[in-house]
């Protein structure tokens, strides 16, 4: 298909002329610079970093199916789809202009490049726990967050060790930084629960006598796969879920967490000293925001999501025409998600610019 999109005349004709700027090299701006590419469209791919990849450069596993993130990163990231593609990694965008009729990219604040159309791909950041000082993340060490704790997976996990011995306690703590009005993040980050069962169940395979406990509000395992991996923690693994909110961490006499909570289920108060504290954190939008013209979603916090039109119908910003959005700029998304919508983006850019031409 690919192929006869890239060689038809008809199409050739009518987007080749085309600059299609990308900006991010994460999942989703992989996904819409390959598809923009063999539809034959030409495309200037930018990242911040020399890399690309993104977050998924530090993932060990992906869930619900356990996958090794670097076999997705090989698939998504090989080079042979990327053959006309003009990247341009280690360049940062600082924002986009309209400009006669198309897009002016601004590059490190000292230069500017047209374009006809872009994909905004640039991702999100992770919630700053810091900004829950209960839970003394940065104060205490063995106080962690799940991309930390990923990190460890991924690269040495026998730092979670106290010396030669396995750790005896782990406990997670959902919601770090997602539906919380106090620190300005009020919605669901979607896959932070999922996340706390998947990193649950790889303690459990690496440290076997390792008791699991997860403090939840409410477990939302609303993906495929998700609610059979939720059953699977529970039943094969003996994780034990708490509902209840975490309202304390302290340090004990030999560096261990002691936590304070309660069982909102049982209506009892619970205190547990754990070997690790990992605190599952929310996903939050990136900064600097590209947009303005009011085309995104506050939330307090001093950042915001970019807002497509219609988010129902196309992934179009009506304020800029030839701008479009793909991937977690627009909200918390999983890998898969943000794929598909980078290349949704990609297709949607693709007939943008043949409609445009065929108006002309």
């Amino acid at each position: 298909m690919s192929e006869r999109l890239k060689h038809n005349p008809d199409n050739q004709s009518s987007t080749t002329s085309h600059r299609v700027a990308v900006i991010g090299a994460g999942p989703a701006g992989a996904a819409a610079a390959q598809t923009a590419s063999m539809l034959g469209l030409a495309v200037d791919w930018y990242e911040k970093e020399t890399f690309a990849g993104g977050k998924l450069n530090r993932y060990y596993q992906l869930f619900p199916g356990r996958e090794e993130a670097e076999v997705v990163y090989r698939d998504l990231f090989d080079p042979n789809h990327y053959r006309e593609v003009n990247k341009q990694f280690g360049r940062f965008v600082t924002g986009i202009e309209k400009q006669a009729g198309r897009l002016r990219i601004l590059v490190d604040e000292s230069q500017a490049k047209d374009a006809d159309a872009v994909i905004v791909a640039n991702g999100f950041d992770f919630f700053d726990a810091r900004l829950k000082e209960e839970f003394g993340y940065g104060i205490y060490p063995r106080v962690i967050t799940s991309p930390d704790l990923e990190y460890h997976f991924k690269t040495d996990i026998s730092r979670l060790r106290r010396g030669e011995e396995d750790p005896e306690a782990v406990a997670f703590v959902h919601c770090v930084g997602s539906r919380d009005q106090q620190v300005g993040v009020p919605y669901c980050s979607r896959v932070c629960c999922i996340t706390g069962i998947k990193q649950a169940i790889e303690i459990r395979e690496q440290f076997p006598r390792c008791r699991v406990y997860n403090f939840y509000i409410d477990i939302r395992a609303y993906g495929n796969g998700y609610e059979e991996l939720y059953r699977q923690a529970q039943e094969e693994y003996a994780i034990r879920f708490i509902r209840g909110r975490v309202s304390e961490a302290s340090e004990d006499q030999y560096g261990r967490i002691r936590v304070k909570a309660e069982d909102t289920l049982l209506g009892k108060p619970v205190k547990l000293t754990v070997d690790w504290l990992v605190l599952l954190v929310g996903m939050v939008p990136a900064c600097p925001e590209l947009m303005l013209n009011g085309q995104s979603d506050s939330h307090g916090n001093g950042r915001s999501f970019l807002k497509a039109d219609n988010p129902h119908a196309s992934q179009a910003v009506a304020s800029c025409p030839g701008l479009f959005l793909a991937g977690a700029c627009s909200g918390p998304m999983s890998i898969p998600e943000s794929v598909a919508s980078g290349r949704s983006a990609a297709v949607q850019v693709f007939e943008y610019l043949k409609n445009r031409n065929s108006s002309l």
